[in-house]
Order: C-alpha cells, then structure tokens, then sequence
C-alpha cells in the first residue's frame, strides 16, 4: 500500500484548527472531524492578521488508509476512542503525534499503538472563532519527542515541518519530563481559571494568589517524589512566570466551562493524585481543587 504524503490532523478544535491552517501552505495536510466542509479555514494571527487557507476537510471514513503522520488533537479523555477509530481505519504502523494535556492519555496510547508515538508539550496559545475560524491568540514553544526517546529523527523531521509553518518546534529527549512540567502548571492555572471564569492574569490578585502558592507548594513536592528535575527558577517561579506571560489567555478548561464541554479535569489532576497515592503524601489543596473543578 502506497503512503498518502498528507498528514490527518484529528480534531478539529482549536488546536487542530490552528495546526491545519499554519501548515496549509508547507505540509498537505486534511482536517478530520464530525462533518466534511468545503469552506476556508479562517486564522487570525497573534498580530490580528486575518487569512483565508483552503484547508481539506474529511471525516475519517474519507481518509486515506496510510497517511504519512497524524496529529490527535482531541481531547485527553478521547484518545482511546480516537486510536480505536484509527485502528480501524489506517495503517498500524502510522507514526501518531499526541498533543493532549495531563499525563494519561500518553504512557497508554504508546503502549498500544503499533506505530511510533510521539508527544507534543506546547505553549501555543488559540482558541475557536464560530464554525471556520481560529484565533492564534499567542505565539509558543513545543517539543516533541518519544517517552523513552526513540525515533529521534521522526522527531527532528516532524519539528522542522512544523517549525516551517510558524509553530516552533524542537525534538528532544526528555519529553517525558517536559510533559510533568506542564503538568504541573496546568494544575495551578487551568482549574482555578475555570472555577472562577476569569483569565490566568487574573490569579494574581489577593483573592487567588494564596491557593495558587499552596497548589504549587504540593506539586513540588510531588515531582520531587517522582524523581522530576524542576524548573532552573523553581516550581514557584516558573508557574508565576506562566500566569504573566499568559496574562490575558483564555485556558483551554476554561474555554471547555464556557462552552459546556467535559473539561480535562481527570486527565491534569489525576495523575498528581495518583503520585500522592503511591508515595503517602497528603496534598488537601489538590483534593480540594479537584472537588471544586467542574468535570
């Protein structure tokens, strides 16, 4: 069987939205989602740049049998139902690339798929704009690598393209660490905007910025336990850094409380439990974080 050049990108959120219209002009690539459409994909850059991209749409019945990559860009809770639906229907041995949130979704989809699985940890910033547009709210940095760092150069190919189209990309080999990183400051970021509907600058007030210090306070004793190297600033340092630099970004829980969508609660929390579970530790800003976030 021949290999289809394009890359399906599966989602089309606004992650999926803003991967299809930055590599519309580097990377033949089709958007899968629940409809077929035929109109333009509209992408307003983080300069306020309006542009237009002819992006293919398909459900993933129309999709070719062995594309040469795909992007799941689905939500942590919709991977399993994802790669079932891909297992289905493409090759098993398609290189797949995850860029979900929380540290779940990846150790198992790496366990089950046959093919080669990479991760992605960004800091891009975007959000969906009605039924054909995407808003590239901010400009970020990915990595992407293999939890055990293999496949370096699938890596280092698939950086380059996206890099290309104006996604910052970097292969690496500790992706696994860069992945609890993140981890750990979605955890103090993205529940509490969504509780309280505000924006991530927003923690800084008097009214926030005490719980947010305890959750980190907890988190670092986690990854200290999990044997996670820290921030060079520190765990306290570098999620105030984030909460700055992200100021008037929209979190993706919070986009999911406002739209009425399952949030990404289980998937960014639950691992942090666990490890607290494994390793005795007591952690009530967490549980009480938890309790509090709408599912």
């Amino acid at each position: 069987m021949t290999t289809d050049p394009r890359w399906l990108i599966l989602g089309a959120g606004a992650l999926g939205r803003l991967l299809a219209a930055r590599l519309a002009e580097r990377q033949p690539s089709i958007l899968i989602g629940r409809r077929t459409g035929s109109n333009p994909l509209i992408m307003t850059t983080p300069e306020g740049e309006v542009r237009r991209h002819a992006v293919v749409r398909l459900t993933l019945a129309e999709a070719p049998r062995r594309p040469a990559l795909i992007h799941v860009t689905t939500k942590s809770h919709a991977v399993d139902a994802a790669l079932d639906q891909l297992a289905a229907r493409v090759a098993a041995d398609t290189p797949v690339v995850l860029w979900q949130n929380g540290f779940q979704a990846q150790p198992r989809a790496t366990r089950r798929w046959a093919g080669p699985v990479l991760c992605a940890v960004t800091s891009e910033g975007a959000y969906t704009h009605g039924e054909d547009g995407v808003v590239h709210a901010g400009h970020g940095l990915t990595h992407l690598g293999h939890l055990e760092g293999r496949y370096p150069e699938l890596a280092t190919r698939t950086s380059a393209t996206l890099t290309a189209a104006g996604l910052e990309t970097r292969a690496c080999d500790d992706i696994r660490r860069r992945l609890w990183h993140k981890l750990a400051v979605n955890a103090a970021i993205n529940p509490l905007v969504a509780i309280h509907r505000i924006r991530n600058g927003e923690l800084r007030a008097p009214a926030y910025r005490p719980r947010v210090e305890a959750i980190v306070a907890e988190v670092a004793t986690l990854m200290a336990a999990e044997q996670i190297e820290p921030p060079e600033t520190g765990w306290q340092a570098h999620v105030w850094g984030v909460i700055e630099g992200t100021a008037n970004n929209r979190a993706s829980m919070l986009q999911d409380v406002l739209a009425g969508r399952r949030t990404e609660r289980d998937a960014i929390l639950g691992p942090l439990l666990e490890a607290a579970r494994r390793h005795g530790l007591s952690v009530p800003a967490l549980e009480r974080l938890r309790d509090d976030t709408p599912q």
